[in-house]
């Protein structure tokens, strides 16, 4: 469980609309507006095949004192919060979104991949036993950006810490009607992830091009309708409440920042939004 729940926190990648067009490319750097020493930002994919830092990021963690990501990812009161904030409000359970059908279908399609009944997750929000399921829709061990760069961090001796708390984060899936996640569990069983596999693969190879534009254009096209819906909650308001925490951090002590790739463009995307508050975004790889 713990590995699902870890596995679960690094999947909160989200999907926009709105993009705007920026430079090529992942690392960028945040200098001006009262800034010393200039902070970085870090465009992640959170499941991939392959989560080799290059060159230019790991040049850019050693000039920071500290990282920031969505999470706290090497808090180890991770897994006790999380499991605080799972289960769905007011007793609803995921046999109560679905019919009997379609709960069984997902419960078949749960067993086969997972080795374990939906039953066990009946309280859970649809969406976390979806977020278990993203390292089966890559044909390889699946690797996080997040934790590569807490790896390096470690090594540094510095300081990891999270932008948002568990709770925050959780709550985004109280926000978005449970019975929309479930129908998107149903879909993607029904479907036995084919779709969801080849979305994947196709962001993968997008992210690989750094092209920030690209990727939202895809995201925004997704088949995943609950997604695109809920863009506001998901990214827009996320983003607005990281500003002004970013500012204070960045001016107290050079930082690494590393959030999802969707978080960074766009009218309301974090490089827009700290450009609107006067500091100097540039890309750098």
């Amino acid at each position: 469980m713990k590995k699902l729940l870890i596995a679960a926190a690094c999947v909160f990648a989200c999907f926009t609309a709105n993009a705007q067009k920026l430079d090529k490319g992942l690392l960028w750097k945040i200098s001006g507006n009262g800034l010393t020493k200039p902070s970085y930002l870090y465009g992640t994919m959170h499941v991939t095949c392959d989560a080799t830092l290059d060159v230019h990021t790991l040049a850019a963690l050693d000039v920071t004192d500290q990282l920031y990501l969505e999470l706290d990812m090497d808090d180890p009161a991770l897994q006790s919060e999380m499991m605080g904030t799972i289960v769905m409000k007011d007793g609803v359970t995921m046999k109560s979104l679905a019919t009997p059908e379609d709960y069984k279908v997902a419960d078949d399609f749960l067993k086969e991949n997972m080795g374990a009944s939906l039953d066990m997750f009946n309280s859970f929000k649809p969406f976390m036993v979806s977020a278990f399921l993203y390292p089966k829709m890559i044909d390889c061990p699946a690797q996080s950006y997040e934790m590569a760069l807490v790896t390096v961090a470690k090594e540094q001796k510095e300081e990891v810490l999270g932008l948002e708390t568990v709770a925050e984060q959780m709550a985004v899936f109280d926000a978005i009607p449970y019975k929309e996640q479930m129908d998107e569990l149903v879909k993607t069983a029904k479907d036995k992830m084919v779709n969801d596999k080849k979305e994947l693969a196709e962001m993968m190879a997008l992210y690989n091009t750094r092209d920030l534009n690209e990727l939202l254009a895809f995201m925004d096209k997704s088949g995943n309708k609950m997604m695109a819906a809920h863009n506001d909650v998901l990214l827009v308001n996320r983003n607005k409440n990281w500003i002004p925490k970013i500012e204070i951090i960045a001016k107290a002590k050079p930082t690494f920042f590393g959030v999802g790739a969707a978080h960074l463009a766009g009218e309301n995307g974090v490089i827009k939004l700290l450009r609107k508050k006067g500091y100097k975004v540039e890309v750098v790889k």
